[in-house]
This record gives structure tokens, C-alpha cells and sequence, in this order.
């Protein structure tokens, strides 16, 4: 029982001080450029993502070809 109840404290911690200095974590882990572009890449591979930055940046849905310029 003792045993649990460190485990489920350790987390809870562990989740607790993760979630208060995520953005310095973030930070740390962007700083290499590989993993940077692995998570640019993967962010901008979930439907809907790339168009709607597309869409924000430009102006126009990111859809249409050169007929459309």
C-alpha cells in the first residue's frame, strides 16, 4: 500500500512540475534543430493544420494550385 501510494505521488509530482515549467521544457527540447524540424513536420502533418496556417498567413485555403494564383 505504501508502496502505491509513493508511485501515485512521484506522478503526481513529476506532472506537476512538467506542466508548471512546460514552456522552459518546450524551450530545452527545441533548441536542436532535428527535433525541431521532426516536430514542425509532424504538427503540420494533422488534417486541417496546414491549411488553416495557410489560410491565416495568405489569406486563401493553401487547396488550390498555381490556376488559382
Amino acid at each position: 500500500m505504501s508502496r502505491m501510494l509513493t508511485s501515485i505521488f512521484m506522478i503526481g509530482s513529476i506532472g506537476y512540475f512538467a506542466y508548471r515549467f512546460r514552456f522552459r521544457i518546450i524551450n530545452v527540447l527545441l533548441r536542436s534543430g532535428w527535433l525541431r524540424n521532426m516536430a514542425v513536420g509532424s504538427i503540420m502533418s494533422f488534417p486541417g493544420v496546414k491549411d488553416k496556417m495557410m489560410q491565416t498567413v495568405f489569406g486563401r485555403p493553401s487547396a488550390g494550385g498555381p490556376s488559382e494564383w
